[in-house]
């Protein structure tokens, strides 16, 4: 039988209507794209929507800050001694926050280069910076979050316990600003760092590390320099280390909220705006490689 008697004995192709309808409502474009991922990086760095072993960890940091907060709470309560600050909570829990972002920023973007979904995203109308953007900031919101939330959880203790109204409440809150500013900058720096650090390998085991290494590694080196015999290098010495980098921004912004309770500031001298333009300077630095990063790994 010939091809042009075989197609005249098959039957003509018939379609279906199986009362599927084409979506009829508003396209919300790219911005609501970048909010409904932001939302989902934010909730993703909680373990929010994700299995049970996913909220282990995050939640496990949670609760210790926590936990301090409510023991600082009870002490000035009960004995009228403020032990921390606001704005020194976050440098006295500075180590919890360098075990979250290491596991919280390959969680949100090791996880998307391993699995090769990125073209995906891409092929709606997100831009590359935008998905870049979105991560950055969702992790940046996570940790102002960690370290702001027991920062809030004290100010409503001190508000109710200083036995002085209003006047009291106000003065409490004079004090918080400048915690949660600090905050803003610890969560700015950190974000930025272990983003990039994350983004540079799908294997978020080795980004972890990575992440770690970072911030710890440096660590010493601030130590090396701040016992030369020079003066100007023990004061730069700050600079070495991203911790201690933050440290002299806020000794030089927040200087009397961090020197409460006679604690010793990171010997800064007159260099507190070579901190704080380092440290802008980092943070922009930072994401423009990443945005570099995502450019080129949308690019193969």
């Amino acid at each position: 039988m010939s091809t042009a008697e075989v197609r005249a004995a098959a039957p003509d192709g018939v379609i279906h209507d199986i009362g599927y309808r084409r979506y009829a409502g508003p396209r919300l474009g790219r911005r609501h794209i970048v909010a409904a991922l932001y939302v989902h990086a934010l909730r993703t760095s909680f373990g929010l929507g994700r299995s049970a072993k996913a909220k282990i960890f995050p939640w496990l940091i949670v609760g210790i800050v926590t936990v301090v907060a409510a023991v600082l709470i009870a002490i000035r309560a009960r004995l009228g001694q403020v032990v921390l600050s606001y704005a020194q909570f976050a440098d006295s829990l500075s180590w919890l926050v360098i075990f979250f972002v290491a596991v919280v920023a390959p969680e949100l973007v090791s996880r998307d280069l391993r699995s090769g979904v990125l073209p995906l995203y891409f092929s709606r109308p997100l831009a590359r910076s935008d998905y870049a953007l979105a991560k950055f900031a969702a992790l940046a919101t996570a940790v102002w979050l960690l370290l702001g939330g027991p920062q809030v959880l004290m100010f409503i203790g001190a508000a109710f316990s200083t036995g002085k109204g209003m006047h009291g409440a106000w003065d409490e809150f004079t004090d918080l600003v400048p915690g949660l500013l600090y905050a803003g900058i610890w969560a700015l720096v950190f974000a930025a760092i272990s983003l990039l650090v994350a983004a540079l390998t799908g294997k978020r085991a080795i980004a972890a590390g990575a992440v770690v290494a970072v911030f710890l590694m440096t660590t010493p080196v601030v130590g090396v320099l701040s016992v030369l015999p020079s003066q100007t290098a023990n004061q730069l010495a700050g600079l070495a280390s991203p911790s201690s980098l933050i440290a002299g921004v806020g000794a030089w912004l927040f200087r009397g909220v961090l020197s409460a309770n006679n604690r010793q500031l990171l010997p800064i001298g007159d260099f507190g705006p070579v901190y704080g333009a380092v440290a802008l300077i980092l943070v922009v630095g930072c994401v423009a490689l990443l945005l570099l990063r995502y450019r080129k790994v949308a690019a193969r």
